[in-house]
């Protein structure tokens, strides 16, 4: 590690971990060599964890090459829209409008922050570039991607003519921002009688949408967008592989730190050590432009570690602050993404107790939640319902007698917010389609014995079955391990 890094974590990190933290660290980032961008895309294994990863090839379908872009680029965004647009068209509508701002980063790349201040996007079916509602402090952002104009409000509440930032200084009682979107839109223009919008207007909004805009008619067209965001695409994909590959490194990392320090430390420090050591492989790969606006959008890895019986509790709302020791359950979980793409993975240990031996009871729900995840990935396959996948993994799970420690349905479907629809549920009819994504997380919790194991990644739906992004193994021998 460089000596400039090393200053930066003797300065954030060191008063929080404690005394031997950064020898740790430098320890087992030296076993890490580290990798540029075009190595990692095709590196032999480094460290003594990565030597353990599984291939990405088999038969059939597998994950794509993992992209060389840092987000979707804009005429990815304009494709989008085009086929949005195209899907309207079948229903006689020749704009939209969206509120969702999910819906908008989707449609057109333009990534923000939501609060409590409104956006929203406009188009016309002939429109080359979106309209925008948006605040004065995201102008920068909104006007330096693709910008076909809009209406700005200086904050939220704002009161009308007052915009600080050209001197215009005032106050007054705050403006309806609704009736001014719609005003906007009105100046604007509209083609046809129809907007597509991303949900419904409650009785008070439809009332100010017939007075500022009469004759116009709203129709929800948020199914069509769940359906276009559900199945990716072929560059979504390869983005989404591209953020496993910084995330199956912080597994190998976090695996060598336990190996290496085991009961020396804490769980939240192996996670705050593989947090850190990851994120400095990520952004020094990124194209951040000196901190340009829209480069590196949404792109990060975070890494939770749990040891003991907090692992017994699906959602904990307690702290992962416990000593790692012998004879527990301990799970490295993980969530990436670059230019928002990507999600879980997450791993469940078992620690060898002082003389050695793994905990029976531990080795049957590991066991069991392991086979329900190849059930989960064979099941995967286009035209199969989300309810059938759930039910052939819980059936499984009751045959096994672990019924008793099953909390929750095996998976959820997986997008840009994390958890999307579809879910794969009892009560989830859908119809799975290729390249749908999904978690994978059949897990099964022992609170009275103080353990439990769920696994995480990502599925895509495939032809005949589907396939993982990670290349983390699922063995006894990464998963098992002695201290």
């Amino acid at each position: 590690m460089d000596a400039g890094r090393r200053g930066f974590l003797q300065e954030s990190v060191l008063a929080v971990a404690g005394a031997g933290f950064l020898s740790r660290l430098d320890e087992v980032s030296a076993m890490q060599r580290p990798v540029t961008l075009t190595e990692s895309l095709g590196a032999q294994a480094t460290g003594a964890s990565e030597t353990l990863f599984i291939g990405t090839d088999r038969e059939g379908e597998g994950p794509p090459p993992p992209a060389d872009y840092d987000r979707l680029p804009l005429e990815w965004n304009k494709r989008v829209v085009k086929r949005f647009k195209q899907r309207l068209a079948d229903r006689d509508i020749e704009a939209f409008l969206v509120r969702d701002p999910l819906n908008t980063t989707y449609l057109t790349g333009y990534w923000h922050t939501t609060t409590e201040r409104p956006e929203a996007t406009f188009m016309n079916a002939d429109d080359e570039a979106p309209w925008f509602l948006y605040p004065g402090l995201d102008r920068d952002l909104v006007r330096s991607w693709w910008f076909g104009g809009g209406e700005m409000y200086f904050d939220y509440h704002h009161t009308e003519g007052a915009f600080p930032h050209e001197g215009r200084v005032k106050q007054g009682p705050k403006i309806d921002l609704f009736e001014f979107l719609l005003e906007g839109i009105r100046k604007h223009g509209i083609q046809g009688k129809k907007i597509g919008l991303d949900g419904e207007l409650y009785p008070s909004q439809l009332a100010k949408a017939e007075k500022i805009l009469p004759g116009i008619q709203f129709i929800d067209v948020s199914d069509v967008l769940m359906e276009m965001r559900q199945v990716k695409t072929p560059e979504e994909l390869a983005l989404w592989r591209r953020s496993y590959l910084y995330q199956d490194r912080a597994h190998a990392f976090a695996r060598d730190y336990i190996l290496n320090y085991g009961t020396d430390v804490t769980d939240y420090e192996v996670a705050m050590a593989t947090t850190l050591w990851i994120n400095d492989q990520l952004y020094s790969d990124l194209d951040l432009a000196d901190g340009a606006v829209n480069h590196g959008v949404n792109s990060r890895v975070a890494i939770y570690v749990r040891a003991g019986p907090v692992t017994g509790v699906p959602h904990p709302n307690q702290p992962y602050y416990n000593p790692i020791g012998r004879g527990m359950a301990l799970q490295v979980a993980g969530i990436s993404s670059i230019g928002g793409y990507g999600h879980e993975n997450y791993r469940p240990f078992i620690i060898a107790d002082a003389g050695g031996r793994f905990d029976p009871h531990m080795q049957k729900l590991w066991t069991v939640s392991r086979n329900c995840c190849d059930m989960q990935r064979e099941l995967s396959a286009e035209g199969v319902t989300c309810s059938k996948v759930a039910y052939e993994i819980h059936r499984y799970q009751v045959r096994e007698g672990v019924q008793q420690y099953i909390y929750h349905r095996p998976a959820h479907g997986a997008g840009v917010e994390g958890h999307q629809s579809p879910y794969v549920a009892l009560g989830d009819d859908t119809v799975m389609q290729r390249n749908m994504c999904f978690s994978e997380e059949p897990g099964l919790y022992d609170p009275e014995g103080g353990c439990g194991f769920n696994w995480s990644d990502t599925i895509v739906v495939g032809e005949r079955s589907g396939y993982r992004m990670s290349q983390v193994p699922y063995s006894e021998e990464w998963c098992w391990i002695r201290l």
